[in-house]
C-alpha cells in the first residue's frame, strides 16, 4: 500500500494526553500511522508517494457511532408522533412494516446509510439488525468498519429463538473478515421485553465461546423494568447482572433509566458500555435521559451513537456530539458537564473503546491504523479560535468532511465516495424504498 503524508493542518491527536497540534503533519505506510508531530518536524516529501497540503483542515480519529440500525434508513420519516423506546411505538411503526422486508432490501439500504456515514467522518459503526449477513456484505463493500450484532427478537417464541441462536453462532463462524473490518457480534434486542432469561442464558454462553460482544438495548423504556421488577423486585440491569450476563464484554444502548445500583453493575463488570444516544432519546419523548455524567464518573465507557434514522434522521455524529453536550447540560442542571474534549473522545476513542479496538482505532498514534478524517475549516463558523473541539462540537458540521480514510485506504476525496458514487447508491436506493413500501402497503391491503 503507498505511503502518505497529511501536512499543515490542525490535528487531535485523541491521545492519552489530548495532544494537538496546530500546524502539524501526519504519516502513513501500510495503512498504518508511522508518525504525527509539530510543523518543526515534518518529514521531506520526497520520502512519501503522495503528500496532501491541508492547511485551514482539522484532522481527528475517524468518529465511532456506537450505536444504529443501518438497513432502517427505508423507515425515515415513517414514524413522527411514535416514540421509538415504547414497545407500542417499537410495534406499530416499526415492527408491523418489518414484516414485508426481504434480504434484498438490505444491501441498497445499507449501502446508502453508510455513504452518509463516510460523507459526515464515521468511520466505524456498530450495528443491530436482522438480515446481519446482507448488511456485513453492504458494509464490507463500503470500506467502513462494522460491528454488526445479529438481531435476535424472540417475542414469546422459543423456537424462534432456539432457531435465531444457531443462526447467529452460523453468522459469527462465517463473518470474521480477514482485514478484520468486519466484526460479528450477538444482538439480543432487548432483555426480558423480546427475550426470554433462557435465551438470554444461552446468548451469554455462546458470546464467551466465541469471545465476540452483544449489543443491545436496555433501560430504554418503562416495558424493560416492569417484567423484572414484577417477576423478581429488581431492575432489568439487576436481573441481567444476577444471570450472569455481565461476565462478558455488554454494549448497552440507550440507558435512559439507570438506578445507581443498575450504574455499580456497569461499573463493576469488566466489559461494559453504554452508547449515549442523544438525539433519539430527545425525539421519543421520553422523560429520562441517560445519565452520561454519572456513568463517567463511576469509570463506565460511555460512547455516542445516533440509532436509527427512524429515531434520528440523521448519522451526523459531529452533531450528535452537539446534541448530546447540550442534553447532558440540561440533565445536569450546570453548564457543560461533558467538555467539548471529552464529547470528542467519547466520539472516537470512547467508541473504539466500547467496542474493543482501542488498540486499532480512536486515536491518531504511531502503529494505529489510520482511519483519519479531514475536516474543512475555512467555511463560516470556524473562525480563530483557542478551542478547537468547542468549534467543532458547537459550530461544526459532517457536511464539512472533506476527506476520509480507513486503514490508510481513502474511502472519500474532496467531498466524493472512491469506491461507488453516491448517485448510484441513492438510484439503487430509491428503487428499494419503492418497492418495499408498495409491499408493505399491499399487506395492509391484505391485512
Amino acid at each position: 500500500m503507498a505511503s502518505f503524508l497529511l501536512r499543515d493542518a490542525t490535528i487531535l491527536t485523541v491521545d492519552a494526553a489530548d495532544t494537538v497540534f496546530a500546524e502539524g503533519w501526519i504519516s502513513v505506510e501500510d495503512g498504518r500511522i508511522t508518525g504525527a508531530g509539530p510543523a518543526s518536524s515534518t518529514p521531506a516529501a520526497s520520502n512519501f508517494d503522495e503528500v496532501l497540503q491541508l492547511a485551514g483542515h482539522l484532522l481527528l480519529p475517524g468518529l465511532v457511532n456506537a450505536h444504529t440500525h443501518s438497513a432502517m434508513v427505508l423507515f425515515r420519516g415513517r414514524s413522527e408522533g411514535q416514540s421509538l423506546l415504547t414497545m407500542d411505538g417499537w410495534y406499530n411503526s416499526i415492527r408491523e412494516p418489518e414484516l414485508s422486508l426481504q434480504a434484498s432490501d438490505i444491501g441498497p439500504a445499507v449501502a446508502l446509510s453508510c455513504a452518509e456515514m463516510a460523507l459526515s467522518g464515521t468511520t466505524t459503526f456498530c450495528d443491530q439488525y436482522f438480515f446481519a449477513d446482507e448488511i456485513a456484505a453492504a458494509a464490507g463493500e463500503s470500506g467502513l468498519r462494522a460491528v454488526i450484532a445479529y438481531g435476535i427478537v424472540q417475542l414469546g417464541d422459543t423456537a424462534r429463538g432456539e432457531e435465531e441462536l444457531a443462526r447467529a453462532a452460523a453468522f459469527i463462524e462465517r463473518q470474521r473478515s480477514a482485514d478484520g473490518r468486519i466484526i460479528p457480534w450477538f444482538g439480543p434486542h432487548a432483555p426480558y421485553v423480546d427475550n426470554s432469561e433462557d435465551l438470554l442464558r444461552a446468548e451469554v454462553a455462546m458470546a464467551v465461546k466465541y469471545g465476540v460482544g452483544m449489543h443491545l438495548h436496555m433501560a430504554a423504556g418503562p416495558e424493560d423494568n416492569a417484567e423484572t421488577m414484577a417477576r423478581y423486585g429488581l431492575t432489568a440491569t439487576q436481573a441481567l447482572s444476577r444471570a450472569g450476563f455481565f461476565a462478558g464484554r455488554v454494549h448497552a444502548a440507550h440507558c435512559l433509566d439507570l438506578s445507581e445500583e443498575d450504574i455499580a453493575i456497569f461499573a463493576a463488570a469488566p466489559a461494559a458500555s453504554v452508547s449515549y444516544n442523544a438525539t433519539a432519546g430527545l425525539r421519543s419523548g421520553r422523560e429520562g435521559i441517560c445519565p452520561a455524567v454519572r456513568l463517567r464518573e463511576a469509570g463506565v465507557v460511555v460512547a455516542l451513537g445516533t440509532d436509527n434514522v427512524a429515531a434520528n434522521n440523521s448519522y451526523d455524529m459531529i452533531a450528535e456530539m452537539r446534541v448530546a453536550g447540550l442534553v447532558a447540560s440540561h440533565r445536569e442542571g450546570r453548564a457543560q458537564p461533558i467538555s467539548s474534549r471529552e464529547l470528542v473522545r467519547m466520539a472516537t476513542i470512547d467508541g473504539a473503546r466500547a467496542l474493543g479496538l482501542e488498540h486499532e482505532i480512536g486515536s491518531l498514534e504511531v502503529g494505529k491504523a489510520a482511519d483519519i478524517i479531514a475536516i474543512d475549516m475555512s467555511g463560516p463558523g470556524y473562525s480563530e479560535t483557542p478551542d478547537v473541539e468547542t468549534v467543532l462540537v458547537y459550530s461544526g458540521s459532517g457536511r464539512d468532511v472533506r476527506h476520509v480514510w480507513v486503514a490508510g485506504e481513502p474511502i472519500v476525496r474532496d467531498r466524493t465516495l472512491l469506491r461507488r458514487g453516491y448517485a448510484e447508491i441513492r438510484s439503487d436506493y430509491s428503487i428499494t424504498y419503492k418497492d418495499f413500501w408498495s409491499r408493505v402497503e399491499a399487506a395492509r391491503k391484505v391485512a
